[in-house]
């Protein structure tokens, strides 16, 4: 069974920053998908950042909403992954949720939600003045 352990996230003020990690127990595996997914109030859910390894080879991928202002990084070999954000605005308000697929997706699957095997439970991160 695979656990998903989130910690991070909490409230800051517009331009400022925060961290987000995951690590995921109960698997151990030489390829795989890992990331993180938001939704906010009202809104439909929406792709972050995600890195897909296989061996050594990685491949990162972040969503333009974001582009310039996140950073994703991970130890693939420990099956942990990180969201540092930066430059924070007010719609980056949303529950951040990290992902794991237990296989390397093809980058079609990627941006789906549904491509995934395990969730967290999601933490929150509000950007207020």
């Amino acid at each position: 069974q695979v656990h998903l352990a989130e910690s991070g996230g909490g409230l800051v003020q517009p331009g400022g920053s925060l961290r987000l990690s995951c690590a995921a127990s109960g698997r151990t595996s030489s390829s795989g998908t890992m990331g993180w997914f938001r939704q906010a109030p009202g809104k439909e859910r929406e792709f972050v950042a995600v890195i897909r390894w296989s061996g050594g080879n990685k491949n990162y991928h972040v969503a333009d909403a974001v582009k310039g202002r996140f950073t994703i990084t991970g130890d693939t070999a420990k099956n942990t992954v990180s969201l540092q954000m930066n430059n924070l605005k007010p719609e980056d308000t949303a529950v951040y949720s990290c992902v794991v697929a237990t296989s390397r997706l093809i980058l079609s699957r990627v941006w789906s939600g549904e491509s995934y095997d395990h969730w967290g439970q999601g933490t929150q991160v509000t950007v207020s003045s």
